[in-house]
């Protein structure tokens, strides 16, 4: 086992309460050495930040922090369900960004949710992605992640 917990603590990066699903679905579901995580909104206290399409209401660079927090609400889905520190590997990492049209920015806007992962995990972080622009998001949230980590 891995102490990313650790790691964490290292990068000063603590991990938000998870927070409560919007509907009837749980935040994660392990099958094997799987943990899927329900899509996760950048909501920090309670709340999202900023709302609206990226490229209009919302900079590309705001975007990518709020990917950043969508990968925290994530991990914090992982370490409720099976602890951070069961996680062997990042396997696939799906990001959607309500776009503004024109806006072609998707894979930077997710690279804050991958570049996270890379930081706290090295190499086991490195992961296949899709970065899909959408017309709506739930709340009229900027950004939503996905993660499928593999676990001990």
């Amino acid at each position: 086992m891995t102490d990313w917990s650790k790691r964490l603590t290292d990068l000063g990066i603590e991990l938000p309460e998870v927070v409560a699903p919007l509907a009837a679905y749980v935040p994660a579901a392990r099958t094997g050495n799987l943990v899927y995580t329900s899509g996760q909104l950048p909501i920090t206290a309670g709340k999202l930040p900023v709302t609206g399409k990226v490229g209009s209401e919302v900079t590309a660079e705001e975007a990518k922090g709020l990917a950043r927090q969508c990968a925290l609400n994530a991990l914090a889905a992982v370490d409720s369900l099976v602890g951070i520190d069961s996680v062997t590997r990042v396997v696939k990492v799906v990001g959607f960004v309500a776009s503004a049209p024109g806006f072609v920015g998707q894979p930077g806007v997710v690279n804050g949710a991958s570049e996270l992962f890379g930081e706290l995990f090295g190499e086991a972080g490195a992961h296949a992605r899709s970065a899909v622009g959408v017309s709506e998001l739930p709340l009229n949230a900027p950004v939503e992640v996905e993660i499928v980590v593999e676990v001990e």
